[in-house]
């Protein structure tokens, strides 16, 4: 109730003094309307009377002060206009001696009288402004506080003034304005003060000021004293540069001339080690900040941008690894800045002390960093194209790729585990050269990290590398051994040999199905560059895993699928080594723990002895022989099922069979014929009439499907209708 009822009363007197001033300034402009100049150094006089209180805040008084001092800039104008009044200047100075409280207030001639009247307020408010930080009861200090912030906006304005002040240009700047503002700001000594005023330089005055004279500007940060927040202000006066430098290209010519960068360089050093008390955090934002700077000024000078980052590493040299967050927060910032700049990470990679700043980031930052530069190169669809570049690289990553600090993969929450790989596994799709030679060192070079990995990262960093390895080979498909006389580096040969290597390093995972899955993939390649040695040791390998690690039973069903579809497909093979892996095939098929597994493994197999290709291989036998060896599975699953259950179950076995003779049956298999496919059509209709029978409402439409298939082609007419003919639906 108190501060209400005082702000009342300050505004009520402030009231008060605003009417005195128009009450007086209305009978001085009459008098000076009459050319009266005696009675209007009279009303003048009045008017300032109203300024003599102390009842206001330092902000109320300086509206009523400004209130007066545009009322006397009429008399002003009467005086500088002789015509008007029609005085001798020895009649002027006889009368202005009776009023000498009116005179130096409108004597000014020229500008530099203003920013002297300027400056001089300045430091006096600035004097008055720090004392009164160091005054005052407890009981006054919210009034205290107030009146303080009201003065320090006062402060800032006189130098708002002085950045307006028509004249002022550059040299009067240089000259007068800046070192008489900086010996106050330096000689006040007070931390509060001098963070302020430093800080309504940088935003008041011209960038161009600033550049211009940054040497007597910097050299005012080392003498502040060591309390004050130099980071923010420095950081604001480089963003305030970088920002004038990207408004236009031609003002970059100055910022050479004046050698900014190596300026704002030795005074953010001068500023850290005579603030030695300065935070990590604080050194490290000055970096920020000035790299920041010389991406915008000098955005092709590389040499720069390593030294900020080299200063950055003798400034966190013999130091732990970084544990502020705060610290470690501008630290990515510093490494990400280049990063968003270059859009580029092979431009990074030259960088000598990028590495070594994030070797001072823990472990789980590093990892951060990390995912940065992947997702980095991702975006921008950045290709690494030699082996030594993917050395720094995955120096950079090692975070991701390997454990680092005694941390182990055991200790990760398994969802950021598997998206970390999984970011690794995409990058190694972003390296990439032309040169097979090249392509191989980079893929050597990545497997040496990706083995340093420990084995639960091999599952997902292994397939990409996989992969990529087979794109290269299927370029280098033709090329083989040696040309002449001279060893080729790259060869398709090698590549599998290294492949090979790859994939048996699975075994300690272990991950005996993804091994399996890759080992076929290789045997595909091969099969491709008719290297049959080659692809028959890559399903040698697969039909191990087999036999010894795959034991669970869907696991086995999947894996002999693939086998099954891989041979079909391959083609190199000659006849030996073609009968040795479809008889294991089939065998292994027959040998599946559920007989409904075995039946579709078997009548699968059947696809491996008719290649509907002009060289394929067409034994319509071993068909048949398929074909009727999957029918008596099902059979017996049938058989199987209505001992168990009373009931007789889908014929979904034998519609599937059925469609499988269909198939042969068009392919133009000889051992295919009507009266088989007939025989089955009426097991099917007998097994779906059986009392023991449970009606299933999808093999039943599956069934009508097929049925409604013959029918069409019956229909059709032509070749296809008359082999469809004889048969009866």
């Amino acid at each position: 109730m108190l501060i209400a009822n005082g702000i009342e009363d300050e505004d009520k007197w402030l009231a008060e003094g605003i009417a005195g001033i128009q009450h007086s300034a209305f009978y001085l402009h009459r008098a000076l309307d009459s050319n009266n100049l005696r009675e209007a150094l009279k009303y003048s006089a009045q008017l300032l009377s109203e300024l003599r209180t102390s009842r206001l805040s330092p902000h109320k008084y300086y509206e009523l002060y400004m209130r007066a001092f545009d009322e006397l800039r009429r008399l002003e104008m009467f005086f500088k206009d002789e015509n008007r009044h029609g005085c001798p200047v020895v009649d002027l100075y006889e009368l202005v001696q009776h009023a000498g409280n009116i005179l130096p207030r409108l004597e000014g001639d020229t500008f530099m009288d203003a920013v002297e009247f300027v400056l001089q307020n300045f430091a006096e408010m600035n004097k008055l402004w720090v004392r009164m930080q160091h005054q005052g009861s407890l009981r006054e200090k919210e009034k205290l506080d107030k009146e303080r912030n009201e003065l320090r906006d006062l402060v800032g304005k006189n130098l708002h003034v002085l950045s307006q002040i028509e004249g002022v240009d550059l040299d009067i700047y240089r000259d007068t304005v800046l070192p008489k503002v900086l010996e106050q700001v330096v000689n006040c000594k007070d931390e509060l003060a001098q963070y302020y005023l430093m800080d309504c330089i940088i935003q008041v005055f011209p960038d161009e000021y600033h550049l211009q004279t940054l040497e007597t500007l910097l050299g005012a940060f080392p003498q502040l004293q060591s309390a004050v927040d130099i980071k923010t202000v420095l950081s604001r006066l480089m963003e305030r540069l970088s920002n004038y430098a990207a408004s236009s290209p031609e003002v970059l010519p100055d910022f050479l001339q004046v050698e900014a960068f190596t300026k704002l360089s030795n005074a953010i050093g001068k500023v850290i080690e005579a603030q030695v008390d300065m935070p990590i955090v604080g050194a490290i934002t000055l970096y920020v900040s000035l790299l920041t700077f010389t991406l915008h000024v000098h955005p092709d000078r590389l040499d720069y941008v390593d030294q900020v980052l080299g200063a950055c590493v003798k400034k966190l040299s013999g130091k732990a690894k970084l544990q502020d967050s705060r610290a470690t927060k501008q630290v990515v910032a510093l490494l990400s800045t280049p990063l968003e700049k270059y859009n580029n990470i092979v431009t990074a990679l030259t960088l000598s002390n990028y590495p070594r700043v994030m070797d001072h980031l823990d472990a789980a930052t590093n990892k951060v960093m990390a995912i940065v530069i992947i997702q980095s190169i991702m975006k921008n669809n950045t290709c690494v194209s030699t082996s030594d570049k993917v050395e720094v690289l995955f120096e950079l990553i090692k975070g991701l790729i390997k454990d680092m600090d005694g941390t182990s993969t055991d200790e990760l929450d398994e969802e950021d585990f598997k998206e970390e790989q999984n970011s690794v596994a995409r990058l190694m799709h972003m390296l990439y050269n032309d040169d097979p030679e090249e392509m191989l060192n980079i893929m050597n070079t990545v497997w040496k990290y990706i083995m340093a990995g420990g084995s639960k990262r091999l599952p997902f960093t292994v397939p990409p590398l996989v992969f990529s390895a087979l794109k290269l080979v299927r370029r280098l498909h033709g090329q083989d051994g040696d040309v002449a006389g001279e060893e080729v580096p790259a060869t398709p040969k090698k590549i599998f040999q290294l492949l090979n290597q790859i994939i048996e390093a699975l075994s300690v995972v272990p991950a005996p199905e993804l091994a399996l899955r890759l080992y076929l993939q290789c045997a595909e390649a091969a099969n491709d560059c008719d290297l049959e040695p080659v692809a028959y040791e890559f399903f040698t390998q697969a039909f191990v895993l087999y036999e010894e690690e795959v034991a669970d039973s869907k696991a086995q069903v999947t894996a002999i699928h693939l086998i099954i579809g891989t041979l079909q497909r391959m083609n190199v093979f000659g006849v030996e080594n073609r009968d040795t892996l479809t008889h294991k095939a089939t065998g292994y098929s027959a040998k599946l723990l559920k007989k409904p597994d075995q039946c579709r493994a078997v009548y699968a197999c059947s696809h491996l002895f008719w290649v509907d290709d002009q060289d394929g291989i067409k034994d319509g036998e071993r068909v048949l022989l398929c074909l009727k060896r999957s029918l008596r599975i099902a059979n017996a699953a049938q058989q199987m099922v209505n001992v168990t259950r009373g009931s007789s179950g889908p014929v979904t076995l034998f519609v599937e069979i059925l469609n499988k003779y269909l198939y042969f049956f068009e392919k133009g298999s000889p051992q295919i014929t009507t009266a088989a496919i007939q025989g089955l059509i009426e097991l099917i209709k007998t097994e779906m009439q059986s009392d023991s029978s449970t009606s299933n409402p999808a093999s039943d439409a599956f069934f009508a499907s097929t049925l409604s298939y013959i029918q069409f082609q019956k229909q059709k007419g032509g070749a296809m209708g008359e082999k469809y003919d004889p048969i009866k639906l």
